[in-house]
């Protein structure tokens, strides 16, 4: 058991267990495997997933070995990358409309992108987007205050709060469309190319039409003109004024260059890094918040502890902000270990290798599952519990780097991780100071993986106000 299993453990806390799918008694058969993978990837697993470090075996045509040893965690993304290819599903899903951004870059191509647009999201250059994102979520209370007492989809609500934050810190102009159609387009994209086509599980190859790359299509139509629209306005804005133009995101993007060659990014890597940002950057923000709403409204301690520290550190100066928000971080944290942004992640072996004494063969399907791992009974104490105490003080420095991967790990760890999770703290503390939500009666919360983990059928919760404006 690591350390982090043998953290002090707040006994309240862990009177919740959040809902999750219970492990199947023993791996599922061909046709069930295939749909439940269909219907919602995380009914797949096993207890044997969550007891054992190595589980070989899976898929009916294909050798999958499920990874959940740190370790070789670390091995396979980080010191033998180059062993370790993102997999042909992995590929098919991220084709439609970032198929040349950073997600889906390959070798030279990936790291010459990660290399330009690494600046863009330096640590002070996300430090410097706080204020924005205050003022989106300022917005949002006062809207919320005309609604007190009101039943609202705070999933919803969450989505059009994050697309708020990426017009005022990537797309300063706007996104040229209603941010509420910009909500509705993205759930349809990740609704459809979320669902693992059976055709993927059999191991079709490519050329074989996939249903879901037909149906995206208008969507991604959408998201092409729209992202073609934003490109053009803000290319005439710089040529015509560039000192008047704002230094947000989308200026640094198209201003990047390559510090090793000079060059910038074609424009088809700058249209997919762009759909990606929109993409994940509202999508994951967007269900860490609505998860950390849901489990603060179930665990009432953790509740006024949140809203006690929020009332104190909202006051003081903002360049120490995240400093004082140390209990608000843990929870988000906690959200993200119990309801990761990234729920599995799969490679592809070049050659044969080993990991914790398991043979690996080439052209075998590593799956390394943060939603597994997350819960592993080898790793943490009370996995299935909510206990943001593992993440304060001495506890989270115990926790090993590859036993808490929510945004990935290694080379092509997710770059707006730091934008994420600066931004979930700020907003989280905000909304806490200013109201209580509580659960809809009757309703049945449900996590639903569709690429990104997050509340089936919404999040109705009620919104009482705190304080009056």
């Amino acid at each position: 058991m690591s350390a982090s299993a043998a953290s002090v453990v707040d006994l309240a806390a862990l009177s919740f267990q959040p809902p999750a799918p219970a492990p199947q008694p023993k791996p599922l058969g061909a046709f069930r495997l295939i749909t439940s993978l269909w219907r919602n990837p995380l009914e797949c697993w096993a207890q044997e997933h969550f007891d054992k470090p190595i589980v070989v075996g899976g898929l009916p045509f294909a050798h999958v070995v499920l990874v959940s040893e740190p370790r070789s965690i670390e091995h396979v993304l980080l010191d033998n990358a180059g062993n370790y290819r993102k997999d042909a599903l992995q590929r098919r899903v991220l084709s439609a409309g970032l198929g040349h951004g950073l997600l889906s870059a390959e070798g030279e191509q990936w790291r010459i992108q990660r290399r330009t647009v690494a600046p863009v999201f330096a640590r002070k250059t996300i430090m410097d987007f706080a204020p924005l994102m205050l003022a989106a979520t300022e917005a949002l209370v006062a809207r919320w205050r005309q609604q007190d007492g009101a039943t609202l989809d705070v999933a919803a609500e969450m989505t059009r709060l994050t697309l708020d934050v990426l017009e005022r810190t990537i797309f300063s102009d706007g996104l040229g469309r209603a941010a509420e159609e910009f909500r509705l387009a993205m759930r349809t994209y990740f609704d459809t190319i979320g669902r693992i086509d059976p055709f993927d599980v059999i191991g079709l190859p490519p050329a074989v039409p996939r249903f879901a790359h037909w149906r995206v299509r208008s969507t991604l139509r959408f998201f092409e003109d729209a992202i073609n629209d934003i490109i053009a306005t803000r290319r005439r804005r710089m040529a015509a004024a560039p000192d008047a133009v704002a230094k947000d995101i989308l200026t640094l993007l198209l201003n990047a260059l390559d510090p090793e060659t000079g060059k910038g990014m074609a424009e088809i890597e700058v249209r997919s890094n762009i759909l990606t940002f929109i993409a994940a950057g509202h999508e994951t923000t967007a269900n860490l918040l609505s998860w950390s709403l849901f489990l603060l409204s179930q665990a009432p301690e953790w509740r006024e502890r949140v809203e006690a520290e929020a009332e104190y550190a909202l006051h003081g100066a903002l360049a120490t902000l995240g400093d004082r928000l140390v209990e608000t971080r843990a929870v988000i944290d906690e959200a993200a270990r119990l309801y990761p942004p990234i729920a599995a992640i799969s490679r592809v072996a070049l050659g044969p290798d080993e990991l914790a004494g398991t043979k690996v063969k080439r052209g075998s399907l590593v799956v390394i599952a943060p939603y597994v791992l997350h819960r592993h009974r080898l790793l943490w104490r009370e996995p299935n519990s909510f206990d943001p105490t593992r993440f304060l003080g001495e506890a989270r420095h115990a926790i090993d780097r590859y036993a808490y991967i929510p945004f990935g790990a290694g080379a092509r760890t997710c770059i707006g991780s730091v934008f994420a999770v600066q931004e979930a703290t700020l907003v989280l503390a905000t909304i806490v100071k200013n109201f209580r939500l509580d659960l809809a009666p009757g309703t049945s919360v449900w996590p639903l993986l569709r690429v990104t983990l997050r509340p089936d059928n919404g999040l109705p919760m009620v919104i009482t106000q705190r304080h009056a404006a």
